[in-house]
Order: C-alpha cells, then structure tokens, then sequence
C-alpha cells in the first residue's frame, strides 16, 4: 500500500490496523486502517504534508465522546494525547495545547493561582475536542474563555481562529473538519488558590453526585433541546435502566449510555436510536446525538 512509502520517517508512532476500543472511554470500536500518534507538533505538520493525498484524515484526542463503529475508520487516525503541554505568560494567559485534558487545564490554572478555568475539572475530554463542541459544565462553555487557537490543516498548513472566527454556538462551532487545532490560549484572572480549590471541589462533587462514575460511558448522549433536559425527556420516556445487549441507559444519569461489559458500538447506537424513538413518541422532540459516532457499521 502507499502509506508503506513514508511509513519509515514514522516507524515509532505509525501503526497499522491499530484496535481502537483501548483510546475511547466506551472501550469498544474497529480498527484503524493507519495510526498516527505524534510527539511533537513539528512531526505532525510533516507527516500531513507526506502521506497520501487521498487518505481521509480523522482526529481524536481522548475519546470521551466519542463512538467508534464495530467495523472501525478508514483512512488515517490521528491521536493527539501526546501532543499536551501547558503554560502561562506573565499577562495570565494560559496556553494549552490540544491533547492537553482539561482537568489537566484547570488544575494548572489553580496552582498558578488564576480563575475562570475552573470548569474544565468537570468535563471529560481534552481542549482539542472540548473546543470542536464548544464543551460546557457548570453555566461556563469555552466559548467565554477562549481568546484563539492555532490549527493545522490536512495539507500542513497553520492557521490562527480567534474565538469570533469560530462562531462558537450550542455544542458546536463552524470549521471545517479540515482543521487539527494545535493548541488555544485562555483568558484567566487572579484569585486566591482556597478561592479556586473550593470552586472545583464542589465541582467535583456535584459530578459524583450526579453522573455516572467508574465506568465505560461516553459522556451526556444527547444535546439539550432549547428550554428542555434530555435527560428528563428520557426518563419521562420510561427509558431509565433500558439495555441493548450489553448496553444500558444509566440509572443514575438518563442521558449517559454505559457499556456494562462487552457491549458493541452497534449495541450502543441502537440504544441511543430506540431512545429517540421513544422520547419522540412520549414528548413530540427530536434528539440530537451529542456524542460523535464515526467509522464504519
């Protein structure tokens, strides 16, 4: 195949036919046709300028929510967990780049005494992905504390969005999927350091309290209808504790899925497909999947 070609410059961090359940938080999915894994964002720009032109290109950071198909993705794999360092300038403008997890982010805030990132402790992702669905948890979505982000396209080439540029809206922004956000610069404010700790302490515990914790779950299933709760639309469907297989509604959290053991992708989108129905029935509202869902059935 072509990709053996250059798969020499990358011999440490490109795989092929990879198993791709390991790097999601449901633990389940196909294969990558290729994997990619960089170290360095230097290394990045050159593998995209190298491999095939006609290869389709697919990023992930890490995998919360997220659902890979049974049959896995064509093409190239991106992960960029590797790619996380984190800093701060003397103005409290925090830099993190786009593997980096943002507990991670809001942990670092804390230790430098800056506020405003608190929010980050309660959402399970990394800034790359918490920014492509313009994340949210606890009334702050990224959209309040982005300034900008530096990307890089299929082809190698940077690209500076600024928060405007992205039209950053409910769970979603407008780019094209062309774009691999690289890393994105934070506005913060001084506060004191118990300030903070308690802010995300009762983050932490509202989390625990609420959502389902410990296990394969994706994160929230479905978008929030204006004015509505999915969760309450589902559990009014009478959807509480439904399984597919191995696939279950939590009953702690309705609009969670949780792969109880060995579930399949296909077990877990056609639970979310049966809540659909069933919540349409009851309350005449459409859901719309929060969760990603990629690849081949």
């Amino acid at each position: 195949m072509k990709i053996d070609t250059f798969k020499n410059q990358f011999v440490n961090n490109i795989y092929l036919n990879q198993k791709l359940a390991k790097y999601t938080w449901f633990g389940v999915g196909g294969n990558a046709e290729i994997l990619y894994i960089p170290e360095e964002e230097i290394s990045l720009e050159k593998f995209l300028k190298n491999k095939p032109n006609d290869y389709k290109v697919f990023t992930i950071g890490a995998g919360s929510n997220l659902l890979i198909r049974d049959n896995g993705i064509n093409g190239i794999t991106i992960i960029t967990k590797k790619l996380n360092r984190i800093s701060i300038d003397t103005n409290g403008i925090i830099t993190a780049n786009c593997g980096a997890i943002d507990a991670d982010v809001a942990r670092f805030a804390r230790n430098h005494n800056r506020t405003g990132l608190e929010f980050l402790i309660g959402i399970p992702g990394t800034i790359g992905g918490g920014i492509k669905m313009n994340s949210g948890a606890f009334g702050t979505e990224f959209k309040d504390v982005l300034i900008d982000v530096k990307a890089i396209n299929h082809d190698g080439k940077y690209k500076i969005f600024s928060n405007k540029d992205l039209k950053m809206k409910y769970r979603k922004i407008d780019l094209k999927n062309e774009w691999i956000f690289l890393s994105a610069r934070f506005k913060t404010s001084l506060s004191t350091n118990e300030s903070i700790k308690n802010k995300m302490k009762k983050i932490i515990q509202s989390r625990k309290n609420a959502q389902p914790t410990g296990v394969k779950t994706g994160g929230s299933t479905f978008k929030n209808p204006l004015g509505k709760k999915s969760w309450q639309l589902i559990d009014q469907a009478g959807c509480r504790g439904l399984k597919i297989g191995a696939a279950m509604i939590s009953e702690k959290h309705c609009n969670f899925i949780v792969n109880l053991e060995n579930s399949t992708a296909r077990q877990i989108e056609e639970l979310g497909e049966l809540v659909k129905q069933k919540v349409f029935k009851t309350s005449g509202i459409k859901l719309s999947w929060e969760i990603e869902r990629v690849g081949n059935k």
